[in-house]
């Protein structure tokens, strides 16, 4: 019997509730074809203005995930946890704290994506590394996990297809930014990850989609109490990104800083996250102590990465080229504004408009100055790592970026609040 759209849609056009069956059977609908473009258009448009209670997200959520391939490790001890940013500027954390997790017992099946517009991408990251495989088969995937503790993977298989076509309209319609659309996405994708535990990093600020904290609030709230409806004990960190996070922004610079901070060093904002992201008292000592590097070279071996590159910066740098930025006054970094250091790397070739481009691994900026930083006229700025395009604009985005004047700035707090 076909599924009835229009009394499907009269009641979210009206403000009524869905039952879970009504859900299910309207992403079956959907993926099987059996209903048009303009009928679930008009659905996400519904859903975008009348929203979803909490029991139509985790219903949407779950009729998600059984729409495609759901990852099982049985077999393996657990628990199987993992952890998703909402998008930053800079925001390495990815690399340093699944090695991390393991260390504290845990195992983590990541699974990640690239980066599209101004913010960077896990795996663009990874592929940096020469000879570094994102798409390794669900058969060697447990083989890692069971012998590393984790894995760093492209989507595999028919992984939530629902969602990938809910996405593609929402895009076209403009229903992007719904709290309760963007909980589903992105929690479909990670249930079906087969993970007992998830921690998130809502950004906030303007290097983040979330601009203000009643929005970051309003989504970190969403997913937390729909990743618990769905049975995964989920948590939930709102973080500043109104500055870029750590002092690179760029794929293999971000490597080099991840890799200094898995030897215990690197900069003390990224320490200070990853560590909060663990939520373990034992994090500090064991990421300080420098046997997170060992497990995260084992992993990059697995995936056929060259372990050797990590020492070898050059090698993931692709012949990039440094260009310094100086002050051209004195007095104290009031601001380092996150966005705009984003488009200045985007230019340079860090970042991708559209899936399919090709990005350059080797191109970015490091930041020698953030918030709260004394500068004298003719210090460095910043470094920027470039190639055959984007120079210019990048000068001009960077020292836009910096705004420097005198007194002590604002002070932000780098985790701002906790949810669930």
């Amino acid at each position: 019997m076909p599924f009835a759209i229009h009394p499907f849609l009269e009641t979210k056009r009206d403000g009524g509730v869905h039952s879970a069956e009504q859900i299910v059977l309207f992403v079956r609908a959907l993926t099987a074809g059996d209903i048009s473009r303009s009928q679930v258009a008009a659905w996400l448009a519904f859903a975008y203005v009348q929203g979803l209670n909490d029991a139509e997200k985790v219903a949407l959520t779950h009729a998600m995930v059984d729409s495609g391939d759901r990852l099982d490790w049985q077999g393996l001890d657990g628990p199987f946890v993992d952890k998703h940013s909402t998008g930053g500027v800079g925001d390495k954390v990815s690399l340093i704290l699944a090695p991390l997790l393991v260390l504290l017992g845990k195992r983590v099946p990541m699974v990640s994506g690239r980066g599209l517009g101004h913010t960077g991408g896990t795996l663009d990251k990874l592929e940096a590394i020469p000879g570094f495989r994102t798409d390794l088969p669900v058969s060697q995937l447990r083989g890692v996990l069971d012998d590393v503790g984790f894995f760093m993977n492209g989507q595999t298989g028919e992984v939530a297809p629902a969602d990938r076509l809910l996405y593609a309209l929402r895009n076209e319609i403009c229903t992007v930014p719904s709290v309760a659309l963007i909980t589903a996405s992105i929690l479909s994708k990670k249930v079906a990850e087969g993970i007992d535990a998830l921690v998130l990093d809502v950004k906030v600020g303007s290097g983040a989609f979330m601009k203000d904290l009643d929005q970051a609030r309003a989504l970190a709230t969403s997913l937390v109490r729909t990743g618990q409806g769905c049975g995964v004990d989920t948590r939930a960190l709102i973080t500043d990104m109104s500055q870029p996070l750590g002092l690179t922004v760029g794929n293999a610079l971000e490597v080099r800083e991840s890799v200094e901070a898995l030897k215990g060093g690197g900069p003390q904002d990224l320490f200070d996250l990853t560590v909060a992201l663990a939520g373990d008292p034992r994090a500090a000592d064991i990421l300080r102590s420098g046997a997170a590097y060992d497990c995260f070279c084992r992993m990059v071996e697995a995936h056929g990465g060259d372990v050797g590159a990590l020492e070898r910066y050059e090698s993931m740098a692709m012949g990039a080229r440094i260009t310094e930025l100086v002050a051209d006054r004195s007095g104290v970094v009031q601001q380092l504004d996150a966005m705009d250091i984003a488009m200045a790397a985007f230019g340079l070739g860090a970042g991708r408009e559209r899936a399919d481009e090709p990005i350059h691994p080797g191109v970015g900026l490091v930041l020698r100055k953030k918030r709260g930083d004394a500068v004298r006229v003719g210090e460095v700025l910043a470094e920027i790592h470039h190639d055959q395009r984007g120079l210019e604009q990048a000068q001009a985005l960077t020292r836009r970026a910096y705004a420097i004047g005198e007194g002590s700035p604002q002070q932000v707090p780098l985790v701002i609040e906790t949810v669930g």
